[in-house]
């Protein structure tokens, strides 16, 4: 950052500014040398890439679409190329991290094309948080989200889909990136999928998209923080999993609006660009792979996510993949849409 105003330059400046410069060199090459940032840097040049992907399958114009365990529960071509995509390019890199992907896909061999090599620079040139300077590679457990609002993505909500990598240490999320393949697109609810197709113009070449990323310790980035005016209570919830629990709890909170739109990642983009103000899902239907990433960028600038209890989430390698006791996410004034959760939400979600 620049300083206001000008210093005459004399030799009585010189070593400071050379100890300046030093320092400076000092903390990138710290970053270079971190697995942290280097891993942060790769997931984002691997989430853009996904980006990519998931434009391209919709410019195809074949989806791809496979059921998994309802009509809300879709799998579509774009999870299963933006899941191998983020896997095997993350592993060959870093192939001792525990990466845990939400498609359970086969073991095969992945197309060349797929795989992204690349590092972000700008992220390498930031100083790594001291307290993550010394992990090592296989410390880290990686939760991935390869298309969230797979339904939405179907029915052409195109700006509700993000793509989720999450990075964890000691079951704490620390690092998250959130790809927005359809950034800057407009919808029309009414429309139909086939006309968001020809609309979209999508592809590697569509001026679509941005990645926002986030370490704790250190920021959020690729966003403008935007907070709801004061005394407003805006709820974002669930579009398609809501029942009499969800009902109940945004009532609860008196809301002045309600919207349902979908994806986790969605939600809390709207929490940090001031379009709402609590994300409520009092339901068990969330996983971590949805959780990981979002919560550092909203812990990152000072926000709140836990689950309808106030637990915090844990992201252990082997820790139960369901978020069962739903999730309460605030940038601001948690505290009081926490004590207004209704007993009976309390009592049915057990975590």
């Amino acid at each position: 950052m620049l300083e206001t105003g000008f210093k005459l330059l004399s030799s009585s400046n010189l070593p400071t500014l050379a100890s300046q410069s030093s320092r400076i060199t000092e903390f990138t090459m710290a970053s270079r040398n971190t697995v942290l940032m280097r891993l942060v840097a790769s997931a984002y040049s691997v989430a853009q890439k996904a980006g990519m992907i998931v434009r391209r399958v919709i410019a195809e114009g074949d989806l791809g679409i496979v059921e998994k365990t309802c009509a809300t529960d879709l799998q579509t071509k774009a999870d299963r190329l933006v899941q191998m995509s983020i896997c095997s390019s993350l592993a060959r890199k870093f192939p001792k991290l525990t990466i845990i992907g939400e498609e359970d896909l086969p073991s095969e061999e992945v197309d060349q094309e797929l795989i992204e090599d690349g590092q972000w620079e700008e992220i390498l040139k930031q100083p790594c948080p001291s307290q993550y300077s010394a992990i090592k590679e296989e410390d880290l457990v990686v939760w991935v989200d390869p298309l969230d609002g797979t339904k939405e993505y179907t029915e052409g909500l195109l700006d509700n889909v993000t793509v989720l990598i999450g990075i964890a240490y000691e079951g704490k999320a620390i690092a998250g990136i959130i790809n927005q393949p359809y950034y800057n697109y407009e919808n029309n609810e009414k429309q139909q999928l086939r006309e968001h197709r020809n609309e979209a113009k999508a592809g590697p070449d569509a001026v679509l998209g941005r990645t926002i990323w986030g370490v704790l310790g250190l920021g959020a980035f690729g966003f403008q923080l935007k907070e709801v005016p004061a005394g407003k209570h805006i709820i974002t919830t669930t579009r398609s999993h809501s029942n009499k629990l969800v009902t109940d709890c945004v009532t609860a909170m008196n809301p002045d609006v309600v919207l349902r739109v979908g994806g986790a990642g969605n939600k809390i983009i709207q929490l940090i660009e001031g379009k709402a103000s609590a994300y409520v899902f009092a339901s068990p239907g969330c996983k971590k792979w949805d959780t990981c990433a979002p919560e550092v960028i909203l812990h990152a600038v000072g926000g709140k996510l836990t689950d309808i209890h106030g637990n915090v989430l844990q992201y252990h390698k082997d820790v139960k993949h369901l978020n069962s006791a739903g999730v309460l996410a605030t940038l601001r004034n948690y505290d009081y849409y926490a004590s207004r959760v209704p007993e009976s939400v309390k009592n049915a979600l057990v975590p």
